[in-house]
């Protein structure tokens, strides 16, 4: 199986999906191949399919998303690997979403979280809130990406593979600019170590090849140390790992009155909710957020309606 699953590494790679959508794919096959004892996917159908994502709700109790990742990565191994069309299999028992409404912060606590944060972590943390990024979002920022003059934020494949704008807030462009500052003199002392390349996407990579060693490329939040990359195998230097920033935004929440469930993503859903709050309109917030679908944008009205301060209790009357 090794033979099929490095092929299907490379498909991947030339198709320039990331390096975490490759991981997942591989991992969900491998799981598809043991489940099934171990047979080669040639000798299974689309029978067979159905039988592991159904038990993958059964058995697994697996959320909507991650039976859809593995669906999709099985589907990719067919289609893109084994050029093998598979029959219809769409009566297979899927996952059911709860409706929950996402729990948002105030303005009050948000900033309160905010601010038990230091450095690059209440930057990083201001961004998630101040211009509703997504963790990652704010993570893969690049040098070129932050403009200014223009108040704006260039988000390069977000979600879906799209590239979207986002607001810059006032208070933070000076902060960014001491933080650029900072990244310019550790690329040039990289550069003078013999260092100094960052992971490209593969299209611009390829175009412009002594691109990653250009200071408008490099990350605006950088790692603090260079490492190989796992498929180049060449040293470069990374972005913060995701890890630290959710433990320290964790940490800070624990720091707080904040009693409800609340992680890094919870700035994004407070980010709508001010918006909505401040009268902006749904699809201006839609566009700022990224949502292929107003649908998904609509559940921050439902937040404000059930917060609403002009819903006046019947026990306040006395």
């Amino acid at each position: 199986m090794s033979h099929l699953l490095n092929t299907m590494r490379e498909v991947i790679r030339v198709k320039n999906y990331s390096i975490r959508t490759e991981i997942a794919y591989i991992n969900w096959v491998k799981r598809f191949i043991a489940f099934h004892e171990n047979r080669h996917p040639k000798e299974l159908n689309s029978e067979h399919i159905k039988n592991y994502l159904t038990h993958l709700v059964v058995k697994q109790n697996v959320s909507p998303s991650t039976q859809n990742q593995a669906l999709n990565a099985i589907i990719f191994l067919y289609n893109n690997v084994l050029n093998i069309e598979l029959d219809d299999f769409n009566n297979f028992q899927r996952a059911k979403k709860p409706k929950r409404l996402p729990h948002v912060f105030t303005h009050e606590q948000a900033i309160d979280v905010i601010n038990q944060l230091d450095g690059n972590f209440k930057l990083m943390a201001s961004l998630l809130y101040g211009s509703g990024l997504r963790l990652l979002e704010v993570l893969r920022l690049r040098v070129k990406d932050v403009d200014p003059g223009r108040k704006q934020l260039l988000i390069r494949e977000a979600k879906g593979k799209k590239d979207r704008y986002s607001i810059l807030p006032k208070t933070l462009i000076e902060p960014l600019k001491i933080q650029l500052k900072k990244v310019e003199m550790l690329h040039f002392q990289d550069l003078s170590n013999g260092f100094g390349e960052v992971y490209l996407p593969g299209a611009i990579a390829e175009k412009y090849p002594n691109a990653s060693k250009t200071l408008d490329w490099q990350y605006v939040f950088p790692s603090p140390r260079i490492s190989k990359d796992p498929r180049s195998g060449k040293n470069l230097r990374h972005h913060i790992h995701e890890s630290n920033l959710q433990r320290e935004i964790k940490n800070a929440i624990r720091k707080t009155d904040i009693r409800f469930p609340a992680s890094a993503h919870t700035f994004r859903h407070t980010f709508a909710t001010q918006l909505l709050i401040n009268g902006y309109d749904i699809r201006t917030v839609q566009e700022l957020l990224g949502h292929n679908d107003v649908s998904t944008t609509m559940i921050y009205t439902h937040v404000i309606n059930k917060t609403a301060d002009n819903i006046k209790s019947p026990l306040d009357n006395s």
